[in-house]
This record gives C-alpha cells, structure tokens and sequence, in this order.
C-alpha cells in the first residue's frame, strides 16, 4: 500500500471540533463591543460558509471587512478554550495515520485561529489550509492529491466533487443526511466514530 498511500481531507468547524460554544460567545462579545444586535444562537446553527456570509446579516456591507478582523482579532481568548473535539476526530485521524496516509485540515475558517484549535485540542493533521470555502477547497485538496474528503456541510461536497475526491460526510453539522446524499455525497456517516471502520473497508476496495 506504501505507492497507494492515501490523503484524506478533513473540514474543521463540525466536523472535527464542536465550535459552537465558542462562536456563540465571540458573537455575543462582537454584540457587545459593536452595540448591534447578533442572534448568536441563530448563527451557530448554519456554521460552514465564511464569517463575511453570516456578518451580513448584521452589518452593512461597508462594515463587514472591519467588523470580520475585530471578530478575528477577538476569536483566540474567547473562543479557542470553549471548543471541544467531536466525537471520534482523534480516532478518525489515527485511523489515516495507522493506515499510512496522511491527514490534513480544510476549512473555510480563518488559518491561525484553525491551528490555534487543533493545537489546543492535541489534534496533529499534516497540514492546514484555511480561508478555502466549498469549490475553492479543491485548490487544496488537488495541491495535496487528497483522494477523500471528510465534511458535514454541502459545500464540503461540492469541494471534493470539484477535487475529484471521494466525498464522505458527516450528518453532525447544520446539513441532514438527505441534503448531504442530495448534494452528491458518496459517504454519508452518522458521525467520525463510523470512520476507522469505514476507512478500513475502502482500503482494500482500492487494493
């Protein structure tokens, strides 16, 4: 298996880590801070696109690139603690490492603050590219010949289908199982606990 080792992808934001608490709490902070009023608990239920899509809803236009540093500036002492790893993310990277593979991380979250996560999470991929959101994840994906690439979201499908990776998704984000498999999921998954057993079936399937 050593000239067929395999790349696999994964997304960041309810995939791999429950960022939820810590993006409620940053939005109320930016509420606070800005005087404008932010539904935290409305935007942690539609996590996936990029932070200037969900601030639009908040903010004029013209404020949305200020508004989105403050955010960022604001995002590691307050966010960073609160987060806590999914359920079986750990596993599922081991899972590509004992398989001989390689693991990297590819979200459409700010990068520092996607490294300043997983390091505090003791979570370890091989790399992390950041700033990449639905199609423009295949850039990375492509760069790095991922074959798999594991998200909860549709634009995480739509990016391994633009990649001509495997998509397998995660139902554990905003987006159900019927819209994953609707959106041309290969894999659809109940969470990253389902992973290692999968991984070990695809092995030998391209074997």
């Amino acid at each position: 298996m050593a000239h067929m080792a395999l790349t696999v992808g994964f997304d960041l934001d309810m995939t791999l880590i429950d960022s939820r608490p810590g993006i409620r709490a940053c939005y109320q902070a930016l509420s606070e801070r800005t005087g404008t009023y932010i539904d935290a608990d409305l935007a942690v239920t539609r996590l996936g696109p990029p932070l200037a899509e969900e601030l639009i809803n908040w903010f004029p236009a013209e404020r949305i690139e200020v508004m989105a540093d403050l955010y960022r500036e604001m995002y590691p002492t307050i966010a960073i603690a609160a987060t806590t790893a999914m359920t079986g993310a750990r596993e599922a990277i081991a899972a590509v490492r004992e398989a001989g593979g390689r693991a990297i991380v590819v979200t459409a979250k700010y990068e520092p603050n996607a490294k300043l996560h997983l390091a505090h999470l003791g979570i370890e991929p091989d790399a992390v590219i950041g700033d990449l959101w639905a199609e423009q994840k295949a850039e990375a994906l492509r760069e790095h010949d991922a074959g798999v690439y594991v998200g909860d979201h549709v634009g995480d499908v739509r990016g391994a289908r633009a990649a001509g990776a495997l998509s397998v998704a995660v139902a554990t984000g905003p987006c159900p199982e019927e819209e994953l498999r609707a959106a041309g999921a290969d894999v659809v998954l109940t969470d990253l606990t389902e992973f290692p057993r999968w991984l070990s079936d695809y092995r030998p399937a391209r074997a």
